[in-house]
């Protein structure tokens, strides 16, 4: 069953301490488990999602105030089944033992032999936030349960019924010995990153990524960070600009632009930034005709975060940006029981603006002027390394120059966000944008401890008895073949 925790942070961390404790326990007193067992938590996962459908839209319809269900089902549901049948169909071959050649080759023609052999961490921490909070919990899950883990959860406490609705999901499904949710506010999640974990994976900001960081170097606890920051899109001068857009807007506007991985700025010819807004107007209003009370429309999570989208806006309007609304239906949005904000373009951004120095997260997009596509990859190299990156285009070498001399978590060619969609690809950041990658096999090894074991040969025979003293003609030999150029 899971469990809710005591406000203060050190009745929290009693708690806490006690249920890793008994995680641990239960880990230690089992061993290691099958492939059976793991691909049986990993079912009763699956069957979660499925079951619990219609809560979890509902549930992040009620936390958001308007989600769309079917964007839901599609990022949240679907999204999250899809890297747990993955991990399902192959952790029995991730299971197998690497073997490796032996140092020198020599010593495996009598029998030596070198290997690695993937051990389960132990209890994994993982810290989901609010944005997509049951995708961003259950992805990362493929991955623990794939290795052989338990764990214990920390959902965010901005999305309290999705957070209740997980506590009750996995309480009817597990025992708390294998995986465990505890709910609670930041006091919570404070004592939670400070328990002495055998991983953690946090998603969440980048300011509250060194605040998790700090208190695992506590403990010295491994740790996967999956931040954000500003992913940037470069238009080629070979784009669509048609489809360029559409693709855009669309990862724009999922979740209301409320993912670590929208597109935060664009980078354009300058003489093509006329075709760029015409063809996102063109893009929002096939999708959108109205916004207001259009159910595939999601709502900003929260007034705080509403407040700070707007206080961009006014920001950059008041620093000599062009505000383009994209508002087909020129419905008055001020004025409504959600926190709905039309997908807008800001047009000649300059870097004293807000939305230019911070992680938007919404459904504003600031459009950048460049006369050389080397003057978007300075750019985009003055500032600190993203998540993303985007580009757009059919020119192979420029393509290439922009993916070469830019550094960044990932990279979707001719689209946005698409990457992270991939089990066969890993999924992290870089520098500010996090450390540490998951996804496929790159999650199962992420949370397993890779041992290497070294099988020596059963014969103590000549390449062995050189060695030791006293030494002789054989080992000046050897060394001879050694140290040389």
């Amino acid at each position: 069953m899971a469990i809710a925790v005591a406000a203060s942070d050190a009745a929290a961390r009693i708690t806490l301490n006690d249920l890793l404790n008994r995680q641990r326990t239960a880990q230690l007193r089992e061993g290691t488990p099958s492939a059976a067992v793991r691909i049986d938590r990993l079912n009763r996962c699956i069957a979660l999602l499925v079951d619990f459908r219609s809560e979890i839209e509902a549930a992040l319809n009620e936390d958001f105030g308007a989600r769309s269900s079917h964007a839901t089902a599609f990022t949240d549901v679907a999204g999250s089944i899809g890297p747990l049948k993955h991990a399902r169909d192959h952790v029995a071959r991730w299971m197998r033992t690497e073997r490796r050649s032996t140092t020198p080759r020599i010593l495996g023609l009598f029998g030596a032999k070198a290997e690695i052999r993937h051990q389960p961490k132990g209890v994994v921490g993982v810290i989901s936030p609010w944005n997509f909070p049951v995708n961003l919990t259950f992805s990362p899950l493929a991955g623990v349960l794939a290795a052989g883990n338990r764990a214990m959860i920390k959902p965010s406490e901005v999305t309290p019924a999705t957070s209740e609705l997980m506590k009750k999901m996995f309480a009817s499904a597990f025992d708390e010995e294998e995986i465990a949710v505890v709910t609670g506010g930041p006091d919570v999640g404070q004592a939670f990153s400070g328990l002495a974990f055998d991983h953690i994976i946090f998603t969440g900001a980048t300011s509250i990524g060194r605040h998790v960081m700090k208190a695992a170097a506590e403990n010295l606890v491994p740790i996967t960070l999956e931040l954000g920051g500003k992913s940037p899109v470069v238009i080629g001068r070979s784009a669509d600009l048609t489809t360029a857009a559409a693709r855009i807007m669309s990862g724009k506007t999922l979740n209301a632009g409320q993912i670590c991985l929208a597109p935060d700025y664009v980078l354009a010819p300058s003489d093509q930034i006329g075709g760029f807004v015409a063809a996102a107007k063109s893009a929002v209003g096939h999708m959108f005709p109205t916004i207001r009370d259009n159910p595939d429309y999601t709502a900003v999570v929260a007034d705080r975060h509403y407040a700070r989208l707007t206080g961009y806006l006014d920001d950059a309007r008041a620093k000599g940006a062009e505000i383009v609304e994209i508002n087909p239906a020129g419905e008055d949005l001020r004025q409504q029981p959600h926190r709905r904000i039309a997908p807008t373009l800001i047009l000649n951004p300059t870097d004293d603006m807000k939305v230019m120095q911070e992680e938007i997260f919404g459904p504003l997009l600031p459009v950048k002027a460049y006369q050389k596509v080397e003057e978007a990859i300075d750019y985009i190299n003055s500032h600190d390394r993203p998540l993303g990156l985007y580009y757009f285009g059919a020119d192979k070498d420029e393509r290439d120059r922009v993916l070469d001399k830019t550094t960044s978590g990932g990279v979707s060619v001719n689209d946005v966000v698409m990457h992270v969609a991939q089990e066969e690809l890993p999924f992290g950041g870089i520098g500010p944008a996090g450390m540490g990658a998951y996804h496929g096999y790159d999650g199962f090894r992420e949370f397993s401890h890779r041992k290497s074991v070294f099988h020596q040969m059963k014969k103590d025979i000549g390449p062995l008895r050189m060695l030791r003293p006293p030494y002789g003609a054989g080992l000046t030999k050897y060394l001879a073949t050694q140290i040389k150029r």
